[in-house]
C-alpha cells in the first residue's frame, strides 16, 4: 500500500504463479459469463454491484479475493472455492482492478 497525499493506494500482490495461459482465458470467460450474470454483462452492476476499476478503487484485493472464495452470507454471493483457487481468486481480482481485455 502506498500513501499518495492523502489518497491510499492499493496494489494488489498475487500470491504465486499467474495461471497458464490457457487458464486466464477461461477465467476471463468464467468472469464475462458466471460473474457477468448477476454483476452485469459488462460488469457494469446489474444484481451485484459493479466490478470496474473505478466501482473497485480502494478496496482491499485480499477482501475481495475472500468474497469470490467464500461468498457473502446473507447475498446472492456464492462461493466459487470449489471452481478456482485461492492464486486464481487473486489473479481475478488483480484482472478485475486493472479492467479486462477487450473480449475478442
Amino acid at each position: 500500500m502506498l500513501l499518495a497525499g492523502s489518497v491510499v493506494i492499493c496494489t494488489p500482490v498475487m500470491a504465486g504463479e499467474p495461471p497458464a495461459p490457457a487458464r486466464q482465458t477461461e477465467l476471463i470467460n468464467l468472469i464475462r459469463q458466471d460473474c457477468g450474470s448477476c454483476h452485469g454483462m459488462t460488469l457494469a452492476g446489474g444484481l451485484g454491484l459493479p466490478l470496474l476499476p473505478e466501482a473497485l478503487k480502494g478496496k482491499s484485493p485480499e477482501a475481495l479475493t475472500e468474497t469470490i472464495l467464500r461468498g457473502r452470507g446473507g447475498t446472492p454471493m456464492p462461493p466459487w472455492q470449489a471452481f478456482i483457487s485461492e492464486d486464481e481468486a487473486g489473479w481475478i481480482v488483480d484482472m478485475l482492478m486493472k479492467g479486462l481485455p477487450d473480449a475478442h
